[in-house]
């Protein structure tokens, strides 16, 4: 799907679409990921592109198919801190066992974030999933963008945030090449695909490319805004951190095995809630976007 997509009500002649939440998000039926057509694949297209957050229920999919699906969507962007699987490079195995403390994504995040080409969308496979726990929550940047009032839009209209994926000041400094050090095999790969640079300057209301919907652009890779000392950006930002996540802003998705979400990154922010102690399995791809404006 090329240019500005329309977000009108629209019919649907092959999937059927049933909205989670009042601001975003919806589960999608009728799309068989094994065997999907390009007619059905442009209805599943449209429909993302509007609900931004879509869910796919009970897919029985190999990895090859995943990432088939996920070429589909553009390039695959590597991480550049993590390995993928041995056989797909292409997907990430996020695994929690039982007695982890650490949970991968439980913090308000954008994905990739940090590099001068940020993740354009993420897709999630569910593997294996706790019984109970294991949410993720999703915040719709466009309503926090039109949310605003018009005082504080113009004030920032021109304004860029300086993103670091290397140290996260505001959690102390923890080094993430130091956590993954001798876990770079892919590095190479990486840096070919133009994904090896952790930090960057984007606009703090970006234009969604493909809708031509302003959002407003933040996550916790955020550190500053350009041109503002410390004692300036931190209250308009610990202001804007806490905006964007208002409960009216948000959806949730329940994982289930065989359960695939795909979110956009260009207007969304998600956060995995850390409240089970049960083994969780998930593949990931994040795909290929462009930079920001």
């Amino acid at each position: 799907m090329n240019g500005t997509a329309t977000l009108e009500s629209v019919e649907y002649k092959h999937i059927q679409v049933r909205p989670i939440a009042g601001t975003m998000g919806a589960e999608i039926f009728g799309v068989d990921l094994a065997k999907l057509n390009d007619e059905v694949y442009d209805e599943f297209y449209n429909a993302w592109l509007r609900h931004q957050v879509v869910v796919l229920r009970d897919q029985d999919i190999t990895p090859d198919q995943q990432v088939d699906f996920a070429m589909r969507l553009g390039g695959i962007h590597f991480h550049p801190y993590m390995n993928g699987m041995d056989n797909h490079p292409e997907i990430l195995e996020i695994i929690k066992e039982p007695g982890d403390k650490y949970t991968f994504g439980s913090t308000w995040h954008t994905d990739q974030m940090f590099n001068p080409q940020p993740a354009k969308a993420t897709m999630l496979y569910a593997k294996e999933s706790p019984s109970t726990g294991g949410d993720t929550l999703f915040a719709n940047m466009h309503d926090a963008y039109d949310a605003l009032s018009d005082g504080m839009k113009t004030m920032l209209a021109d304004v860029k945030t300086w993103c670091v994926g290397d140290k996260f000041r505001r959690s102390g400094g923890s080094r993430r090449k130091d956590r993954y050090q001798g876990n770079l095999k892919m590095a190479a790969k990486v840096r070919d695909a133009g994904n090896l640079q952790t930090e960057s300057a984007h606009p703090l209301y970006r234009t969604h490319p493909e809708t031509g919907r302003m959002a407003l652009y933040l996550g916790n890779h955020v550190q500053t805004l350009e041109g503002f000392n410390d004692a300036e950006a931190e209250p308009i930002l610990d202001f804007l951190r806490e905006h964007a996540i208002r409960p009216e802003f948000t959806c949730r998705v329940n994982w289930k095995p065989g359960t695939i979400t795909l979110w956009d990154n260009r207007s969304v922010q998600h956060h995995a809630i850390a409240d089970y102690s049960e083994r969780r399995r998930m593949h990931r791809i994040t795909i290929a976007g462009d930079t920001p404006f």
